[in-house]
């Protein structure tokens, strides 16, 4: 399901990209960030459903991503929030419902964090607030390899984390967009944005975030896995938690109508 492309030129200048569905005027308004090294495309599953129930939809290229503007690192975590600021200011969006998977989940807190006045409700999928002790030291090591071997030694890594076997034997078409995406990224930018994840740590301020908040996560995600989830559940308030059964970290891919029942939900207990 394809959109109107647009962009516009952020805070600090760059030009960001974005994907709007549905009629931008619609009550029910849903900003959708993707996963790392993917893009816009990677919600449309999702989105379909969103416009559907009613909703208007955006998702935009992060900035190092897709058709984004790739400036020189280091990346900040606050200025991918700003980013997402930006886009709202641009499409007139006071305040929307935020979805955000993995890398998404991450900027989407961070925006919760530093605007939150400006987020309506959250839907954090496969996503983790910290990614632990040894997360400067893992992300590092991703972003040297793709510096020094190319993106494609990753690929094989990347494989096994995304998609449940099943998945990846009955949609191919699926799995060889995910590669695509993933090959034609900026080595530079992937790496500036896996060193940001790597110093990723807001779990002292998940007890601030007070917007509706639902949490969900693949039960076989070993790249953010349902221990994370769970500590965002115990730390965001009246926050509600759903385990995936048989699925991994790509979930707005491989289970789009559990996701999209997820955001809906949200946008309902913003708007009725």
């Amino acid at each position: 399901m394809s959109g109107m492309m647009g962009s516009l030129k952020a805070s600090d200048g760059a030009k960001i990209v974005y994907e709007l569905h549905g009629d931008a005027a619609a009550k029910k308004r849903a900003v959708l960030v993707h996963s790392l090294a993917m893009d816009h495309a990677y919600w449309r599953p999702v989105v379909e459903r969103l416009v559907k129930a009613g909703a208007s939809a955006v998702a935009l290229d992060c900035r190092g991503h897709g058709a984004s503007d790739k400036p020189k690192g280091p990346y900040a975590i606050e200025r991918f929030a700003d980013d997402l600021r930006d886009l709202q200011d641009h499409l007139g969006w006071d305040t929307a419902v935020i979805g955000g998977s993995s890398m998404g989940g991450s900027v989407t807190l961070a925006h919760a964090v530093r605007h939150p006045t400006r987020v309506a409700g959250l839907a954090l999928i496969d996503t983790t607030s910290w990614y632990g002790e040894d997360a400067p030291k893992a992300w590092a090591g991703r972003a040297n390899t793709a510096i020094e071997k190319g993106l494609a030694a990753l690929i094989d890594f990347q494989l096994t984390r995304w998609f449940g076997e099943d998945f990846s034997k009955t949609r191919p078409d699926v799995l060889k967009a995910c590669v695509d995406t993933f090959l034609a990224n900026d080595v530079p930018a992937y790496a500036a944005t896996c060193n940001m994840l790597g110093s990723f740590d807001l779990r002292a301020a998940l007890p601030t975030l007070k917007m509706p908040t639902r949490i969900l996560v693949g039960e076989e995600d070993y790249a953010t896995p349902p221990a994370m989830a769970q500590t965002l559940h115990a730390g965001i308030p009246g926050s509600t938690y759903l385990l995936l059964p048989m699925a991994r970290h790509l979930t707005p891919l491989e289970r789009p109508d559990e996701v999209a029942s997820e955001i809906i939900a949200v946008l309902n207990s913003v708007h009725g």
